[in-house]
């Protein structure tokens, strides 16, 4: 057997480029879903912050309104609003020198699943 038919027998036949190119974006993509659902879940993995979610999916609130609904501190419930506002998942309003608070779209599918897995 010569060189050349030693070397065409041992590499094996490269796959197509457009199907290595698709798979490589479905694994970016996929890795891409999956770090922002792991972002969303670490935002909620307080157990503050996930009563701030199932609360704000009652209705909006006002900053002291829920302080008193978990029993927190102000400072403590401003930092926990400002974790989920950074996250996408709340948004505050407000009125005259008042702040209320409530889901984005992103907060109220997260709470729905909350919900969900709830039971």
């Amino acid at each position: 057997m010569s060189a050349v038919d030693k070397n065409a027998d041992a590499t094996p036949p490269k796959p197509k480029t457009a199907a290595k190119t698709k798979a490589r974006n479905e694994a970016e993509q996929r890795l891409k879903v999956a770090q922002r659902v792991s972002m969303l879940l670490r935002h909620i993995s307080d157990p503050t912050r996930l009563q701030v979610v199932l609360t704000l999916a009652e209705g909006e609130q006002h900053v002291k309104a829920l302080c008193e609904q978990l029993s927190q501190s102000q400072p403590a419930v401003s930092h926990h609003l400002a974790l989920l506002r950074h996250g996408g998942i709340i948004a505050p309003r407000r009125q005259g020198k008042n702040n209320y608070y409530g889901l984005t779209e992103l907060g109220t599918d997260l709470a729905e699943a909350i919900r969900d897995l709830m039971g």
